[in-house]
């Protein structure tokens, strides 16, 4: 399990970038999320990891 912390703002983001945080439900900076760990998750976490804190369970 991730538990995904929004830690900077999606504002003047790519589009991709601020697409796959909203499909991980990340819409506000502070939000946490917490979703299984798979290969779809990490290749998200990937293309976002500068913009979030990720804490594995």
């Amino acid at each position: 399990m991730y538990k995904i912390t929004l830690v900077k703002s999606l504002s003047g983001r790519k589009p991709n970038q601020v697409a796959t945080a909203k499909a991980l439900g990340l819409t506000k900076i502070g939000k946490t999320v917490v979703k299984e760990e798979n290969d779809a998750i990490k290749g998200m976490l990937v293309t976002i990891a500068h913009m979030v804190k990720v804490v594995q369970e």
